[in-house]
This record gives structure tokens, sequence and C-alpha cells, in this order.
């Protein structure tokens, strides 16, 4: 995901240890998109969901 957010927005994005099988994606403070039982969000909703929290900040 953090290659994608690069190539996609330029912008670095760091991975953090968490539960297992737990996906949060957040912008500063802000959680913009997360895993959903047991799908994964799209990744064109994730990078979607970033710029629109970028445009905001």
């Amino acid at each position: 995901m953090a290659e994608l957010l690069k190539k996609e927005l330029g912008v670095e994005a760091s991975q953090v240890k968490g539960r297992i099988q737990e996906l949060s994606i957040q912008v500063g403070n802000q959680v913009v998109a997360r895993k959903k039982w047991f799908r994964f969000p799209e990744d064109q909703t994730v990078v979607a969901a970033v710029r629109k929290a970028l445009s905001t900040v």
C-alpha cells in the first residue's frame, strides 16, 4: 500500500504493526479507510480517501 500511495499521490507512508489481519489507513490522526469484516478496501478507494483527507489538511 505504501508503494501505491507514493506512486499515485507522491506521499510517504509508513506501516505500523497492529493486530493480525488489521488494516487502518490514517492521515494524521484521522482514520480514512479500514478493513471491514473480511474485506480489505480496494486500492483506488484508499487512494481516493487519502487524497480527500490531504486536501483538507
